[in-house]
């Protein structure tokens, strides 16, 4: 089994369901009382978030290099950055650590096309929604991505921000949500990408008519295959 080094804080309410996510997955493949091999370095977003802010994104790096390789010194084999947001340091943090980032996107990606779908609204922070971290991973699966308008936009990064990432999730949030999702499937999304891993704790299966793609549970399956070797 191979160790995973967990960034975590990104938020720590989601994180949370990272480390029970994969101890559980890994406890259904080798049953008994065998569970993970990890290491977690959990930041405080609110640091985070105003260096990214502030546009100081090779502090936020350089943090995240220096966490990653005092895991990689413990035993760490390959990263899981707990969070979609911070997938736009991926390709950076691979080649400063030495060591594998298992991909949310990838994964994403992979369980969007074995549903055979060609186009799916993307749903997250507005660096996930905008920038090419995600949508180029999504395209090298023939997927188009779809983001919401502007003002929708911002609804759903400023909810990020000051509910959901302090777990707060209130009835009026997840209407304004599942008003966004349908203008989405109205624009011909097949799907609907959680790509924000709070989103999955205001938002499952049973509130929306087409699949949604928790990227928190995609991504903690990655990870035990990564660490299962399989």
């Amino acid at each position: 089994m191979k160790t995973l080094a967990l960034i975590g804080g990104t938020s720590w309410v989601s994180t949370v369901d990272y480390y029970r996510y994969i101890n559980e997955g890994i406890n259904q493949k080798l049953g008994g009382i065998y569970f993970s091999r990890c290491i977690m370095h959990s930041f405080s977003y609110g640091i985070i978030k105003d260096l990214i802010d502030g546009g100081n994104q090779q502090e936020v790096l350089r943090q995240f290099t220096e966490a990653c390789l005092n895991m990689k010194q413990g035993g760490a084999e390959g990263i899981v950055l707990c969070a979609n947001t911070m997938h736009l340091f991926a390709p950076d943090l691979e080649a400063a650590t030495g060591m594998p980032v298992i991909h949310v996107a990838t994964a994403t990606a992979q369980a969007i096309a074995a549903q055979g779908m060609q186009k799916v609204a993307l749903l997250g922070t507005k660096p996930t929604m905008l920038l090419d971290f995600y949508h180029q991973k999504l395209a090298a699966q023939g997927i188009t991505a779809l983001i919401p308008d502007e003002a929708d936009r911002d609804f759903i990064h400023d909810s990020i921000f000051t509910e959901l990432g302090k777990g707060i999730f209130t009835p009026a949030t997840k209407d304004r949500y599942l008003t966004v999702i349908e203008k989405m499937i109205a624009a011909g999304a097949e799907g609907i990408i959680l790509g924000c891993t709070e989103i999955p704790m205001l938002l499952s299966q049973a509130d929306v008519r087409v699949p949604v793609f928790d990227t928190t549970r995609i991504h903690a399956a990655a990870a035990v295959a990564f660490s299962l070797g399989e």
